[in-house]
C-alpha cells in the first residue's frame, strides 16, 4: 500500500465529517439563497486551503458561481477541476432523511453522491498535499457551479471559456457503482416540434382547415426513423399534445423530443435534420425549438490516452482504476465535445442519484482523494 493511500485512509473520518457538513446545506438549485450559502461556505474552504485567488461570478436566477486558483503564476496548463453544488432535492427534505450510515459503510443523505461527495474528494486532496508539502507547483483551478441539475443553463458559456483555458478537466461527477470512471457519455438535445395549422368546424367545413395533428403524426413517424439504436443513436418523441375540442380541425400540436448519440458526427447530423423539419400537410408551419443540449463525449484516441495515463498514476499509488460508459449526460459533456482533454466519474463510488436510496460508499472517499493527489502531482500533457 503506498504511502499517499495510507494517509487518505487516516482522514477517512475528517472525510466523512466534511461530506455530512456538506450535506447539512439544502441546495435545491432554484433556491439561490440557500445554494448561495453553501458557496460562502465554499470560498471559505478555498481560502483556508490557500488559494491564490477566489472570483464570485454573479448569477441573478441561481446561486453565485466561483472560480478559485492555486499557483496562477506557475508554468504549464491549469487542471481544472469541475463541480457543481446544486442538488435535484428540495428544502425540508433533510429533515425525513437524516444523513445516515450503514452496517456496510454506506453514507445515505440528498445529494451526497451527487456531488458533495466529489466535492468532499477534492477539498481533501488538496488539503493532504498542502499538509504533507507536495502541493506541486503547477496552476490548479477549481470551477463550483450551481445550476448543473437543469441543465448547466446559466453556466454553460462560462464553463467552455474557463476549460479552453487549462490542459484538463477532471469532472467530480461520482463513479460508477462498481467505482469505474465515465469515459464516455452521450450527447444529449431535447427538442419541442410545434406544428400550427388552422381551425376549422369539422362538421360543417373540415376542407377548411390545416389539421396539426395530422401533420405532427408524420413529423413523428420521420423522427421515430432516424433512430439508429445499434450504433447508439435514439431519437423518442417523448410528450404529445395537440387540438382544443373535439368537434374542430386541431389548429395546433406539439411534441418533445429526446435526442441520444454516442458521436459528435451523429449529434451534428441529426440535430441538422430535426431542425430542418418542414410541413407535410400543406400550409401547415413547423417549427422546432432546441433545449439543454450536451454533445457527446467520446471514448476517441484522445480519452483513451487520458484514461491509460490516470490507470498508470492510480497503479502508482495502489488504486484500481476502471472505465465504463453512461447514457446520461453532465458537464463534461461541455468541455470534451470542444476538444479539451476531460475525465468524468471522478467522484466516489455510489448509487441512487436522484433517488431516495442515494448514498456514497465511504471507502471509497480515501481510494479517490488518493487518485486525485496523485494525479495533481504527477499529471504530465504530451
Amino acid at each position: 500500500m503506498s504511502d499517499l493511500l495510507t494517509y487518505f485512509q487516516g482522514q477517512r473520518q475528517a472525510m466523512v465529517d466534511l461530506l455530512t457538513t456538506l450535506v447539512h446545506y439544502e441546495t435545491p438549485t432554484r433556491g439561490k439563497a440557500e445554494v448561495d450559502l453553501l458557496g460562502a461556505f465554499m470560498e471559505q474552504q478555498f481560502h483556508a486551503l490557500g488559494a491564490s485567488s477566489v472570483q464570485r461570478i454573479p448569477v441573478a436566477e441561481v446561486g453565485d458561481m466561483r472560480l478559485a486558483k492555486w499557483n496562477e503564476t506557475a508554468p504549464g496548463l491549469p487542471i481544472l477541476f469541475l463541480m457543481h453544488i446544486d442538488t435535484v432535492w428540495p428544502v425540508g427534505t433533510l429533515a425525513n432523511r437524516p444523513v445516515t450510515i450503514d452496517a456496510e459503510g454506506k453514507l445515505f443523505g440528498p445529494g451526497a453522491v451527487d456531488m458533495k461527495g466529489g466535492i468532499t474528494i477534492v477539498l481533501t486532496a488538496l488539503r493532504g498535499l498542502i499538509e504533507r508539502g507536495e502541493m506541486p507547483h503547477r496552476p490548479i483551478w477549481v470551477l463550483m457551479t450551481t445550476d448543473e441539475e437543469v441543465g448547466s443553463i446559466h453556466s454553460k458559456q462560462t464553463i467552455i471559456d474557463i476549460a479552453k483555458q487549462c490542459g484538463l478537466v477532471l469532472v467530480m461527477e461520482p463513479a460508477t457503482k462498481e467505482e469505474a470512471l465515465k469515459t464516455q457519455r452521450k450527447g444529449i438535445a431535447t427538442y419541442d416540434v410545434r406544428v400550427e395549422g388552422r381551425a376549422s368546424h369539422a362538421g360543417n367545413a373540415p376542407e377548411q382547415g390545416i389539421n396539426a395533428i395530422v401533420d405532427l403524426a408524420q413529423q413523428i413517424m420521420a423522427l421515430n426513423a432516424m433512430n439508429d439504436l445499434k450504433n447508439g443513436t435514439s431519437v423518442s418523441v417523448t410528450m404529445v399534445s395537440g387540438g382544443i375540442t373535439m368537434n374542430v380541425i386541431p389548429p395546433l400540436a406539439e411534441a418533445t423530443v429526446d435526442v441520444r448519440t454516442l458521436t459528435a458526427r451523429a449529434y451534428q447530423e441529426i440535430n441538422e435534420k430535426i431542425l430542418a423539419r418542414t410541413p407535410f400537410v400543406p400550409g401547415a408551419r413547423v417549427t422546432v425549438q432546441q433545449h439543454h443540449a450536451r454533445g457527446p463525449m467520446e471514448r476517441n484516441a484522445q480519452m483513451i490516452a487520458a484514461f491509460n495515463q490516470t490507470k498508470a498514476i492510480g497503479a502508482k499509488y495502489g488504486v484500481t482504476v476502471r472505465e465504463d460508459s453512461s447514457g446520461g449526460a453532465s458537464d463534461g459533456n461541455f468541455t470534451a465535445y470542444e476538444g479539451i482533454v476531460t475525465l468524468d466519474g471522478l467522484g466516489p463510488q455510489g448509487d441512487g442519484l436522484h433517488a431516495e436510496h442515494e448514498h456514497v460508499v465511504v471507502n471509497s472517499l480515501p481510494r479517490r482523494a488518493t487518485l486525485i493527489a496523485g494525479m495533481l502531482r504527477d499529471w504530465h500533457f504530451d
